[in-house]
Order: structure tokens, then sequence, then C-alpha cells
């Protein structure tokens, strides 16, 4: 198919400049013509290339683009305006949005820093959550394809420039070999074979399997590998047999290329980078997780190895793969509800034993159903409290005793295969603390105290509990306190006190009844 012409019409849309012509496809920048609407944005439309010499994959994958691009929404993907017809004239109308690819950071000067590294990485598991949520998988993940919008204000600068808030969230573009689990896997059927980039393919993606979200995060770890070290972990294979290296091959450590590059990335780029999906995340959302707290990630020797794996691995993995079935991929969503991300909300005063009891037994019951799930637990502390003593470091000493006892409280709850990592937070509005942070890392579970004291009050005034359940854009758990019966007629023929430090939390050096009672599972 020949170049459309600027200034030429097209059902309705003036045609400008050309600003892409790839292999599969064109891209040109459009207006209505006449100026007969306002979209309220500018416009981009790709038209995908239809000679006699390109392959049949060209229109297949623009027949699958078209499919899942209009129903897909959010920040993380261009909105859809139109679509032509495939016999007369195929074309697809979208949101142009201003902005870099990750290329842009790939060609600056190299070493990027950590925080840089990780800023990137963390918008793009997001991104890809997103997508996963609406049961999408985008399967061509690489630094072309994900944009990065200019945060408002900002001007174009050199890459040299570049800050942490030189660019916004990331956005995800050509959704040509993607799978929707709702229709009809098209690329599949026709083409059945491997399709992919092949630097960035996942290892079950070269055998044939499809939509699975962890194909995703490999693609993630492929592209911070390459932020980190400059280099491609698996080089640029051009045949078949070369893809397949990767069902057992593992990458050079990314330690051993930058040896300024602290374990915990290398931990999780190379937790991405895993051969089998079962051993990498299991979301996007652990993966920007992991990212944004770095202090919790539990680094293995996958984290602090700077040798490459022996033959003899590579060997039995071979064997492994040669004889591996590979099973149809999870719906997105599925595999995402099965390994949330916990949050339980701890009360840093004012909590009696009866509290932080059924608070851990309900925590204990949410991950008991939910193998593999990450539990954070959060506490918020009031500003104001940090601004009553002016000892230096006075606020890092506060936030590390809080951060003890929290870790007190949670330690029944730490068992093999679950995640735990604590957080203290301040601020002067305890629901919108802990909502922002919900939201800020992709919170699937709320936990939290149920407030028992004011009940009549509750109508007029709305108590955290109240307010975080009615804006909390995931489930919410309210736990009502309460004891085993013969441990509450035991405390009341006592008459002892609750065993709480002043702020509330339980006194690391006295016992709780969750404590007394073991590990609740």
């Amino acid at each position: 198919m020949k170049l459309l012409t600027q200034g030429s019409e097209l059902d309705g849309f003036l045609v400008g400049e050309c600003i892409h012509s790839g292999g599969m496809a064109h891209i040109y920048h459009v207006t209505y013509a006449h100026g007969t609407h306002d979209p309220g944005f500018p416009m981009a439309m790709k038209v995908p290339r239809m000679a006699s010499g390109d392959g049949a994959e060209n229109i297949v994958s623009f027949e699958v683009e078209c499919q899942i691009q209009q129903v897909l929404t959010g920040p993380h993907v261009p909105r859809f305006v139109a679509a032509g017809d495939l016999e007369r004239m195929p074309y697809l109308v979208m949101e142009y949005i201003g902005g870099r690819t990750l290329q842009h950071w790939l060609d600056a000067p190299q070493p990027l820093p950590v925080a840089v590294i990780t800023r990137l990485g963390v918008a793009m598991a997001r991104a890809a959550h997103a997508l996963h949520l609406q049961n999408a998988v985008h399967l061509d993940l690489k630094p072309q394809n994900v944009l990065f919008r200019h945060a408002p204000g900002v001007s174009v600068a050199d890459a040299a420039d570049q800050t942490l808030d030189d660019f916004g969230a990331a956005v995800l573009l050509d959704f040509g070999l993607s799978h929707h689990a709702h229709y009809p896997d098209l690329l599949a059927e026709q083409l059945r074979k491997a399709v992919g980039s092949p630097a960035w393919i996942a290892p079950e993606q070269v055998v044939g399997v499809r939509g699975d979200p962890r194909s995703d995060v490999f693609a993630i770890g492929v592209m911070l590998y390459q932020l980190c070290t400059g280099e491609l972990p698996f080089g640029e294979p051009q045949t078949a047999a070369g893809m397949r290296q990767r069902l057992w091959v593992d990458p050079v450590p990314p330690r051993k290329r930058r040896a300024d590059m602290p374990a915990w990335l290398q931990e999780i780029v190379l937790r991405c980078l895993e051969p089998e999906a079962a051993k990498r995340y299991p979301s996007a959302a652990l993966l920007a997780f992991d990212l944004s707290h770095p202090t919790q990630v539990q680094v293995t020797s996958r984290g602090t190895n700077t040798e490459p794996t022996s033959f003899r691995t590579h060997f039995k993995r071979w064997i492994k793969a040669a004889g591996m079935h590979y099973q149809p991929s999870p719906v997105p969503t599925q595999q995402i509800e099965e390994v949330p991300i916990v949050m339980v909300a701890v009360p840093y005063r004012d909590a009696t034993d009866a509290t932080l009891y059924s608070l851990r037994q309900a925590v204990a019951r949410s991950l008991g159903t939910r193998p593999g799930a990450r539990l954070a637990c959060v506490t918020v502390i009031p500003t104001s409290l940090s601004n009553t003593t002016h000892e230096e470091r006075s606020e890092t000493q506060l936030h590390r005793r809080y951060l003890t006892q929290l870790h007190h409280w949670a330690q029944p709850l730490d068992h093999p295969g679950h995640q735990t990592s604590c957080h203290v937070l301040e601020s002067g509005d305890v629901a919108r603390a802990l909502l922002d942070y919900a939201v800020g890392n992709q919170v699937s579970v709320i936990v939290m105290g149920a407030a028992t004291h004011g009940l009549k009050t509750q109508r007029f005034v709305a108590t955290v509990p109240i307010k975080v359940a009615m804006d909390a854009p995931c489930t919410v758990i309210l736990v009502k306190q309460s004891l085993p019966f013969e441990q509450l007629g035991a405390r009341v023929e006592d008459e002892t006190p609750a065993a709480e430090s002043p702020g509330g939390l339980p006194d690391p050096a006295k016992p709780l009844y969750g404590d007394d009672l073991g590990p609740l599972g």
C-alpha cells in the first residue's frame, strides 16, 4: 500500500505528515476534516503495510489491534477513535500521546542512576498491571512500545538533563501481537507460530503459549536488564533455536557487568527473567511493589551472585524443558486474584489485645486462602507526633520505633510462601494516607479494625474505617475485635491491663494473646 498523501482526506479525516514508517505499518498525524469535531486531544492514524512482499502477519496483527484497542480504557493506553473497513481501506485512528519511548533512556549516557531505573520500572509494571486487569496481555513489550508521557509543564530536554520529574505515567503502544481472554486469538489460529520480538519474547511464547500475564513481566525484566547494564540479557537471536535457549539459560548476572548495582535490584531483575513463569513475579503489581520498596526486598543468592550459572544447571534445565508440557495460560484477572497484595492497617495507639488479635486472625484467614499473596502491614502516625520533640534525628528514631513494633506484631504471620513488609506512614489524615497507599501500590484487599465506639456518632461523623470503606478502590474487610472465650474469661478474672507500649502497638518485651496462641494460619 502506498503512503497516504499529506493533505488528502479519508473518511472525514484530514491526513497530516507521516510520523513513522515501520515494517508493519505507517503512522500519520490526522485531524477531522473541515473541523467538524473536536475530540479534545491530538490524533494519529495507523495504516498497515500490505504490499506484495509483506507477510500475512501484518494484516492479522492489524485485525487483532483493532479488536483489542476498542475495548481498552484508562491512562495507560491511547484512546480509540475510529477504524476503517478492512476490505476497503484498513486504518486505525487513536489518541496521539506526546512523550518519549523507553529507547530514549537506553540511548542516554550510561550508566543510568538506580533511582531513574526504578522509577521507569515502576511505571512500566503499573501500566502492564492496568492492562492485565482488563484481561489483556500485551506480549510485545519492548522499548519502542513503552511511551512515557511528558510531565505537565516540562519542556523537551536533552537526555543528560533528565530528572525523575521529567516524565509521567507509562503508556503501552502497538497491540498487534496482544491477546485478550474474551476474544478469539487470531494470531494463534491463523499463523500457528511463535510471534514476538526476539530480544524480549518470553520462553513460553517461544513454544506457542500466549495469554500469560507473566510473559509481560519477563519482557519488563529484559528492559530493566538493559537499563541496568546497557546490554540485552539474551542478545538478539534471529532463529527459533536461538530463542529457545532462554528456556534453560540464565543471563550474565547484572552485578558482574555493573559492580555498583545493588543486590536488591539484581534480585528483582533476575526474578523477572526466570525461565519458568511460575518462578517469576506472579503479577506486575507485585513487581511494582518491590521496585517501590527496595528495603523490603528479600535478597537471596540470586541477588548477590556475580558468577554465571553452571553448565550442569543449564543441562538439567535443558532436559526438563525438552520434556515439559506447557499448560494453557491463566485468565489474567484470575491470576491476579490468586496473588493479591493484602494491606492491614494497624492502629498506632489505643489498640487493645482484642483488636490486635482480631486483626491478625483476619489477616491469617485472608492469606490462608491466597497462596503467594503479599502482606503489607501499615501504621499511620500523625504529623504532630514527630513535631513534639526537637531532638536530633527524632523523626528517624520515631519511625524506627514503630517499625520495630509493627514487625513484632506481624511475626506470627510470616510463613513460607508469603512475603511480608512493614511500613510506617506519617500524615495528618489517616484515612487519606491509607487510601493513597492502597492506590499507589495496587492493593487488592484492605484489612482494618471496625470502630466499635461512638456508634451513634458515626451516623453523623464518618470514622476512619468508614472513610476508607467508602473510597477504597478494592475490597475492605472491617474486623470487629474479639478474643477466644477462655482467654477473654481469664483476662476478666485477672483484670490485668493490656500489654501495650505508650504508642498503642504491642510492646516487643511483652506477649500478646495472639503470640500465646501461636501462629495463626
